[in-house]
């Protein structure tokens, strides 16, 4: 992929602030390159006329692009805010689909509601936030790797549609942001940008099968929980063990479909842009994802739920 560009590390918190939004709501940025390598961004507002004739009487600024020194791992605290916020929206969804939505209250009673959604959510944070998070930390490491500004930002109307849909229908569908690449890079590269968040997503899988394993036979969860799903509160008692199960088959089961998801080659999505880099690279890593979800939802070859607790009895 070449050496690192020592212009990937820009010091503006938000450099995309004061670019319109694209009907997506994602902030958008543009650039241009000179001879001597030198990367320019358009900051300037809303044009109203041509921008030929906005430069030629000082209507357009060319901002040169500010760097810092910092390391590839670097996050600006305009990214951390955004990372915080989208994380704790998604985990707020996630509690709703898991407690069914506002439709299930008259069942449960009010009380009963409260409580499961207030004790589901670390666990959907615990088991499901690393795979969205490290996903797009992902993406981030290597564009800047490959010379090009990149930082997480947020769609709020996507975190707002997904809370709204999981609290009225008990389904989750959220767009919660990504991460927005600012450079010039080739098609190999842009490719290798893209489908990094889905091998994050493999790999956490294949890491987390043998993680939760130990950590559920180290706490002799099976043979605590009477049944797979258990409730987390039993007599005013916390059931700890059956949040940890539920945590271990999340963990598994949201990394094989986000990643599967991402690499759909359609839209903005990491599939498109990974079979325009390589077919054949693309079909390698979409078969990843399909094939064990396909040996478990249509042939039940396994499952997370028998995997975890076959490993986790041998311990």
């Amino acid at each position: 992929m070449g050496e690192r560009d020592p212009r990937a590390d820009i010091v503006d918190d938000d450099p995309f602030r004061n670019i319109p939004r694209s009907a997506s709501g994602i902030h958008r940025v543009h650039g241009r390159k000179e001879a001597d390598g030198t990367i320019y961004f358009d900051t300037g507002t809303v044009r109203q006329s041509p921008q030929i004739f906005q430069q030629f009487f000082g209507g357009v600024q060319w901002n040169k692009a500010q760097h810092h020194t910092g390391k590839i791992w670097h996050f600006s605290e305009e990214e951390k805010r955004h990372l915080t916020q989208a994380s704790l929206a998604f985990t707020l969804a996630l509690g709703f689909m898991w407690v069914g939505g506002i439709r299930t209250i008259s069942d449960m009673g009010m009380t009963s509601w409260i409580v499961a959604l207030l004790l589901a959510m670390p666990v959907m944070f615990v088991a499901v936030g690393p795979a969205f998070l490290l996903h797009e930390i992902g993406h981030k490491i290597i564009a800047k790797k490959n010379g090009c500004w990149a930082e997480f930002r947020a769609d709020p109307s996507g975190l707002k549609f997904g809370i709204l849909l999981s609290f009225f229908l008990g389904f989750l569908f959220m767009a919660p942001g990504a991460v927005m690449v600012a450079g010039l890079v080739t098609r190999r590269q842009n490719g290798h940008i893209a489908v990094a968040g889905p091998l994050v997503n493999f790999g956490l899988f294949l890491i987390g099968i043998p993680l939760w394993a130990l950590l559920l036979g180290l706490s002799n969860a099976y043979e605590t929980i009477p049944s797979e799903n258990s409730a987390y509160l039993e007599g005013g008692t916390l059931v700890w063990q059956a949040m940890l199960i539920d945590a271990a088959q999340f963990w598994l089961t949201a990394n094989l479909i986000l990643g599967l998801f991402n690499m759909l080659p359609f839209g903005p999505l990491d599939g498109l842009k990974v079979k325009d880099w390589n077919e054949s690279a693309y079909f390698i890593v979409l078969s990843m994802f399909l094939i064990p979800l396909l040996l478990w939802w249509f042939i039940g070859l396994w499952s997370p739920a028998k995997l975890l607790e076959t490993l986790a009895t041998m311990m």
